[in-house]
């Protein structure tokens, strides 16, 4: 049951935050627009699409950025009591510093719970649509997938190649397909390039030639062009490099495990976003402790020092977050280690921060 004190603290704690949210949320779309205008303007986007742009845009930097509003909202209103002498007198009635802690993490646990809905159900398919207009007005001259040296295992017995891949014209280059009974191989498939002809919805080979194995002899088949059938999309040479992101949390863990069947090299970044997406509300738990115990004490220079050292803060743990996240991405390390080692580190600092304020 909430206490008069419970209630008090929890009022401003979300208060502050819906306020802080009120407050920056607008200033970020203003700030990306200012940005983003001349593009938008240039490629003409229609005025309908760019206000969904926005709408999507706030979910999903918003989602990403609730921990660290959070946090600045708790230094902001903690620092006001501390101010007030407020804290003082609720420890001097008898109240102990962890159940003075109590209200702030029933708060954390409200924001956590709306951080994991969010991230796991809305903002991936917000994420369509910010990430298609993304690449169709402001990234024109880039690809939103891998073009070079793709390999996919389709199942346990096919595997295709392509050098490289237009996605614009749905053409692969230097193709090739392989089947296998077992650990032998069956036939190889190969062409100087394979193309999407959707009006037939067929596959366009050029220079095709299939390679059988039949004991100790081999027959070859040669076509200067053949239209057939495959059992993949064309989408599967090279799905879009934001694909994790689109997918709410029951397609994403199916997609994983396929993406791992077929012996994807981005697997770990797939990974990386699933955890992500579980730590980022264990993150709201975290800057709450480490708010907590910077700002419940009364220093010299008042709230402006606490806010100092909260963003100072803030922005270490971001760049802790990007720095093994690009580790986990690019050179093997655990994406689980990768999301763990920045909550463990800043948890174990706002323990220690914790035991200080409370002495």
């Amino acid at each position: 049951m909430l206490t008069i004190l419970d209630r008090y603290i929890l009022k401003r704690y979300l208060w502050t935050f819906i306020g802080m949210l009120l407050l920056f949320v607008p200033i970020g779309i203003m700030a990306n627009l200012a940005e983003k205008i001349g593009k938008i303007i240039d490629n003409e986007a229609p005025l309908d699409e760019v206000l969904v742009f926005y709408g999507n845009f706030t979910l999903v930097i918003g989602n990403l950025l609730l921990p660290i509003f959070l946090f600045l909202s708790i230094i902001y209103f903690t620092s006001k009591l501390a101010s007030n002498t407020e804290i003082v007198a609720i420890l001097s009635s008898g109240v102990s510093y962890w159940r003075f802690l109590r209200p702030y993490f029933i708060g954390a646990t409200l924001v956590a719970i709306l951080i994991f809905f969010m991230g796991m159900f809305i903002v991936p398919h917000a994420s369509i649509g910010y990430n298609e207009f993304q690449y169709k007005y402001f990234k024109r001259n880039k690809t939103d997938r891998v073009t070079n040296n793709i390999f996919n295992q389709l199942n346990e017995n096919d595997f295709i190649y392509v050098s490289r891949f237009d996605p614009s014209r749905e053409i692969g280059y230097n193709f090739t397909f392989e089947h296998f009974n077992g650990d032998t191989l069956d036939y190889k498939i190969s062409a100087a390039n394979i193309r999407w002809v959707e009006k037939d919805s067929v596959y366009r080979l050029t220079s095709y030639a299939k390679r059988k194995i039949r004991g100790a002899k081999e027959i070859i088949e040669t076509q200067r062009r053949l239209d057939t059938l495959f059992s993949f999309d064309i989408d599967d040479l090279t799905p879009v490099s934001y694909v994790a992101d689109t997918k709410n949390l029951f397609e994403l863990n199916e997609f994983i495990e396929e993406q791992r069947r077929k012996g994807s090299a981005n697997i770990n970044t797939y990974v990386l976003v699933k955890y992500k997406r579980w730590a980022l509300p264990i993150s709201a738990f975290v800057l709450t402790i480490i708010a907590v115990a910077v700002s419940s004490v009364k220093r010299r220079g008042g709230m402006g020092v606490n806010l100092a050292f909260g963003i100072g803060v803030a922005f270490i743990y971001i760049f802790f977050d990007k720095v093994f996240g690009t580790l986990a991405e690019q050179s093997g390390f655990s994406p689980l280690l990768a999301v763990i080692i920045p909550n463990v580190l800043f948890g174990a600092l706002g323990i220690y921060l914790l035991q200080k304020a409370k002495r």
